[in-house]
């Protein structure tokens, strides 16, 4: 009897090590998702970037020869992308010029976009990545406001690499006509000796 007294007290010391000891091994790490994995290569375009735009059909009231820029910010720990698009002359008052603002983040299984458009509407899209993950493509799902000066539509980033990508944008003007932006982006903020 004695010997059964000895042995569960060590028995259930025993226990509580081992159960401990699987608490803190370490787990291993899960497989990022296609959606996560895309996020992140999003978020290494961080930063400014002069565009070169060209639209197809040629719009004669967009003067696709201006100066543009777009600028990148991780934001919310990490859990936002913001991305803004900007003539480089224009004042910077949002109220009177083209100042869209597009915010991408992984909604569970996700990465959404959502277009904060000039147009004042909230085009939201869910993307799909190539099999290289250089391309990120965003699908249309869904629209807030109004539809009646048309709505953003489609959105393609490519990376071509740490100082180059191109985005390509489709707007749908009323009665479904669509409008192609496509922007050629290299990384302002990066000191190369010549511009």
């Amino acid at each position: 009897m004695k010997m059964k007294g000895f042995f569960l007290p060590v028995l259930l010391v025993s226990l509580s090590a081992l159960a401990q000891a699987q608490a803190a091994a370490p787990k291993p790490p899960v497989p990022k998702s296609d959606a996560q994995k895309a996020f992140e290569q999003l978020k290494t375009l961080a930063g400014t970037w002069d565009a070169k735009v060209s639209v197809t059909p040629p719009m004669p009231d967009m003067d696709t020869g201006k100066p543009s820029q777009v600028t990148l910010r991780v934001t919310s720990r990490g859990n936002a992308l913001v991305h803004e698009m900007s003539e480089i002359d224009a004042p910077a008052d949002p109220t009177k010029y083209d100042h869209p603002v597009t915010m991408l983040y992984l909604d569970s299984d996700k990465l959404t976009l959502i277009h904060y458009c000039d147009a004042g509407n909230r085009p939201r899209m869910t993307a799909r990545a190539s099999e290289d993950g250089k391309t990120v493509e965003f699908d249309f799902v869904d629209i807030s406001g109004s539809t009646k000066y048309g709505h953003m539509h489609h959105a393609v980033f490519t990376l071509v690499d740490a100082n180059h990508h191109m985005e390509d944008w489709t707007y749908m003007m009323p009665g479904d006509k669509p409008i192609h932006a496509h922007f050629d982006l290299k990384r302002a903020d990066v000191v190369t000796g010549t511009k």
